[in-house]
C-alpha cells in the first residue's frame, strides 16, 4: 500500500489523490463507451470491508447489471427514455440514452460471497467484506518469560 503524505494546510480531498490511492487498493478500468457520462465513484476501506459508492441520481436500482467474475467486480447501466407528444398539429418525440461500464479488480483479501449492494437516494453503494484472516486485528502484548 502506498504511503501518503499531506502538506499542512492543504486540502485533503483532492481528485487526483484519491484516485491514486484507490488504484493501489484496486485495479481500476473504465469500460466505458465514448460518449458515455462516467460516475463519480468513492472506495473507502475500513478494518472490516471496503465500500464502494456509485453516485448515479435519477437511476432506478432495476437500470443497474452488477457482476462478479474471477475477482473482477463490473457494475454497468444502460437507461433509454422516450417522450412522445402531439399537440395543435406538431408532433414532438425526445429520446435519451445513458450507459455506462466500471470494473474492479478486487483483492484477494475479499469474502466474494458475502458481496451485497443497495440503492438508495441516487448513490449505489457496494459493501464487500474482507475474509476473517484479512481483517486488522487490534494490537496486543506479548510477555516475555
Amino acid at each position: 500500500m502506498a504511503l501518503v503524505r499531506f502538506n499542512k494546510g492543504r486540502n485533503a480531498t483532492l481528485p487526483g489523490l484519491f484516485d491514486s490511492l484507490a488504484r493501489d487498493l484496486f485495479d481500476l478500468t473504465n469500460d466505458s463507451a465514448p460518449g458515455s457520462s462516467m460516475p463519480a465513484v468513492n472506495i473507502s476501506e475500513t478494518a472490516d470491508n471496503f465500500r464502494v459508492e456509485v453516485a448515479a441520481p435519477g437511476m432506478k436500482k432495476e437500470d443497474f447489471k452488477i457482476k462478479l467474475d474471477h475477482n473482477v467486480l463490473s457494475i454497468s447501466s444502460e437507461k433509454e427514455e422516450t417522450h412522445e407528444s402531439e399537440e395543435n398539429q406538431y408532433s414532438r418525440r425526445e429520446f435519451s440514452y445513458q450507459s455506462f461500464q466500471r470494473s474492479f479488480t478486487l483483492p484477494n483479501s475479499v469474502d466474494s460471497e458475502k458481496i451485497k449492494a443497495n440503492y438508495q437516494d441516487g448513490i449505489l453503494t457496494i459493501n464487500i467484506p474482507k475474509r476473517e484472516e484479512a481483517r486488522q486485528r487490534p494490537a496486543r502484548v506479548i510477555d516475555i518469560n
